[in-house]
């Protein structure tokens, strides 16, 4: 447990920063899976929209910092590559 105030006080940002950034994963891993099921169902229609929709996703959580710019860039690379196929 924290002792000093400041300590205290960065504990419950860090709580905040937390939940916000797993609220954004949580956002972009369900997009992707959407996206994925969709390819395998061969619903490439429906997978264009979801991968919009994911595509925005990861933009959000690299601009945010809870993924890195490239990480974002090769998430959605990789997935454009499958909903090529």
């Amino acid at each position: 447990m924290p002792n000093t105030k400041s300590a205290k006080k960065y504990m419950r940002i860090t709580e905040t920063n937390t939940s916000r950034n797993n609220t954004n994963k949580r956002d972009f891993r369900i997009a992707i899976k959407k996206v994925l099921e969709l390819v395998k169902e061969n619903k490439i229609d429906e997978a264009k929209k979801e991968f919009l929709v994911a595509q925005k996703a990861l933009d959000k959580a690299a601009k945010k910092g809870v993924i890195k710019k490239n990480t974002a860039a090769r998430r959605k690379s990789r997935l454009a590559k499958k909903l090529k196929r």
